[in-house]
């Protein structure tokens, strides 16, 4: 089966679309005012309902509930925008530390003063705690590193950059 997916991404204007298959829905037959609705999100999907309604030459109800059809049966899964800005965190890391002795509750005040440091957990097995990093470029990413590293009580850490996101 196959799943068409409408993307823009959050803070451009560009639109893509691209097939992929899909085992969660059924698809439904498209006619050809389905395909022109598709076809005129392709070219701008932060079109109206109205405006779509009077490209299609059809009641704001047909295009809303076409919609609303597609979406249902997962033809149509979001709705996003694609762009050249980048993303205001570029670079994203884990960093798993070791301490020295019983002070994490110092370590984890520290870590979250450095303004890279999105979360910091605490775990089980070879390391005491995990940091989440959000970086905006290279160069600020080796900032949080050094900064990580010099905080009295860590010993030991190893980071990895998160590269192609998979899932979610």
């Amino acid at each position: 089966m196959v799943k068409l997916e409408l993307i823009i991404d959050q803070f451009g204007f560009n639109i893509v679309h691209y097939a992929k298959f899909s085992y969660h829905f059924e698809m439904i037959p498209l006619d050809e005012t389905d395909q022109a609705l598709i076809a005129a999100l392709r070219q701008d999907a932060r079109k109206s309902v109205t405006e779509l309604a009077g490209i299609l030459d059809v009641t704001r109800t047909t295009v809303r509930t076409r919609l609303d059809r597609l979406q249902a049966s997962g033809q149509i899964t979001r709705f996003t925008i694609e762009t050249n800005i980048p993303p205001e965190h570029a670079v994203r890391a884990v960093s798993f530390i070791a301490l020295q002795g019983q002070i994490t509750r110092g370590v984890s005040r520290a870590l979250l003063k450095l303004p890279q440091v999105s979360e910091v957990h605490s775990t089980n097995g070879a390391w005491d705690l995990v940091v989440n990093l959000k970086c905006t470029n290279l160069a600020d990413f080796d900032q949080a590193l050094r900064g990580l590293r010099e905080i009295p009580g860590v010993s030991n850490s190893e980071t990895c950059l998160l590269l192609t996101r998979i899932a979610g």
